[in-house]
This record gives structure tokens, sequence and C-alpha cells, in this order.
């Protein structure tokens, strides 16, 4: 199937993308790598009116360990945590899902933003007991990976609110 028919929008930050998020109102959809939600408007199970494209977000990339504990950008993709020796599980787990394609475009942070119980990484944030940071209009807030998934592919996530980051504990095995 096709699509439906969208707007698109490229955000130059975060601040951007919750401006865009508060322009386009609930018909607004946030695109990190797009394996998740893709297929779903192709089989019209999802049909925005305007997708704000995350691509350009560079400081939503990438890993800061410390304190025993990782932060993980949200736009850091499954093939770069796969790497990561020192993520133990983590980079375990991202090794194995889907094939390598799709690892190369997939998030972390839209994987859990989708809410779809079957994917990987949200059983990972539940296991570790992580947790993810949004940022919206009225500031950012940490969000406990047990208050994050409310029913199936749905989240705690405000529409006007952009996941910026993952954080999980520095466990190794």
């Amino acid at each position: 199937m096709i699509a439906a028919e969208f707007d698109y929008a490229v955000a130059e930050s975060v601040d951007h993308a919750i401006q865009l998020l508060a322009e386009g109102g609930e018909g607004a959809k946030l695109l990190a790598g797009g394996h998740s939600l893709l297929p779903m408007m192709k089989l019209r199970f999802a049909a925005p009116k305007l997708l704000v494209d995350l691509r350009k977000l560079d400081e939503l990339r990438g890993v800061d360990s410390g304190d025993d504990s990782f932060r993980i950008g949200a736009l850091t993709r499954h093939a770069d945590l796969q790497v990561r020796d020192d993520m133990g599980l983590v980079a375990m787990v991202a090794n194995q899902i889907a094939d390598q394609q799709v690892r190369n475009r997939g998030t972390i942070g839209g994987s859990l933003a989708h809410g779809d119980a079957a994917a990987d990484m949200p059983a990972v944030l539940l296991a570790f007991g992580g947790s993810v940071v949004v940022r919206g209009p009225g500031g950012e807030r940490e969000i406990a990976g047990t208050d994050l998934f409310e029913s199936y592919l749905t989240t705690a996530i405000a529409p006007d609110e952009v996941l910026t980051q993952v954080r999980l504990p520095a466990l190794v095995g």
C-alpha cells in the first residue's frame, strides 16, 4: 500500500522540533530512523498529517558513560550500540535486532517512543530499570521505563514532547 498524504519538515534543533509538533497538533509525528513508523504508514495503521524529521539533530546521537550508567542519545542507531563492548547485554541485544540494514537506520529512541512491546529495546529498558528523558514546551522530564509504556503502541510521551535520551545502568554481562 501507499501511505496517506502528509506534510514533511526537518527540525533544526530539539526546540524547533517541539515548535513544529505544536504547530502540527495531534496529527504531527516525529521521524527518527523510520523503521517502526513508515511500515505502519504504508499499511495505513498510522496516518500523520505532518512528519517532523529529526535526522539533523546530532545533539541526540552518541553514548556517554559515567557514574555507573549510560546516557544514550535518542537518535543513536542500533548499529552504534551493537559494537560497544562496554555495554554488555545492550550491545548483544542491539546486534540481534532484525538485520544489519535495519540496525544501520533504526534508533533506540524511535524504538522506545513507538511503544511496540514486540520490539527488543523496550524489554531491555524494563529489564535494566532504565528511563527516558523527554523535552517539551513545559521543559524536561524523566520517565521511568515502568511508566513509559501505557498500552500497545501507546507511551507516556506527550504529543508535543521529544524523547532526547535513554538512561540505563551500566550492567555488563
